[in-house]
């Protein structure tokens, strides 16, 4: 499966395209930064975003498209721009009949860390080990793109494990059992939001 991770935002967008493969490995496809300045219109910028994720997909031609979920933030300027980028991204994989999904902050680090709370520099150095790289990606939306991308390509596959130790280990790692159990959670918690909704 090959898969299309967005860490949106609006001064910077990370995208990274990863493709699962047999033998329960994980391999780099591309990874890149959009920025934006941030002196244009924010319809400019918007536009700019929204161009690159056109380009992405269509020259990647993922399977699926994995973006971050938003949360709201203390900064109300910041969390707007990056939940209209997410939109981009959810519409643009729409429009190239591409299914969406959406992964919370906490079930992507667990996903490649084995914690929840993990710090950026440890996904960055995560997301290194499991894609065999040789340096971390840098900046941090970059890695991030690649560990939401990461993220759904193992949503499922119990056995998959990081290509730095693929054949070293039975069953699934510490880091997926712990993603499974964030994942878990969330699902509970959506389950329950909606039962009270639903009164």
């Amino acid at each position: 499966m090959r898969i299309l991770g967005v860490d949106p935002g609006l001064t910077r967008c990370g995208l990274g395209v990863v493709e699962t493969l047999p033998a329960r490995k994980v391999r780099l496809v591309a990874v890149d930064v959009v920025r934006t300045d941030a002196d244009l219109a924010p319809e400019q910028r918007l536009l700019r975003v929204a161009d690159a994720l056109d380009a992405w997909i269509a020259e990647h031609r993922p399977d699926a498209v994995a973006v971050e979920r938003v949360f709201a933030q203390h900064n109300v300027r910041t969390v707007t721009g990056t939940s209209q980028v997410a939109g981009l991204a959810m519409v643009a994989a729409t429009r190239a009949g591409i299914p969406v999904a959406l992964h919370t902050p906490s079930e992507v680090k667990a996903a490649v860390t084995g914690s929840g709370r993990a710090e950026k520099a440890q996904v960055q150095e995560m997301v290194r080990r499991i894609l065999g790289l040789a340096e971390r990606p840098s900046p941090a939306d970059a890695a991030d793109a690649l560990a939401i991308a990461i993220t759904h390509g193992w949503r499922g596959e119990a056995t998959v494990v990081p290509l730095a130790t693929a054949g070293t280990a039975a069953g699934p790692t510490a880091a997926q059992r712990a993603w499974a159990e964030a994942a878990a959670g969330s699902t509970a918690r959506a389950q329950a939001a909606r039962r009270r909704l639903a009164r």
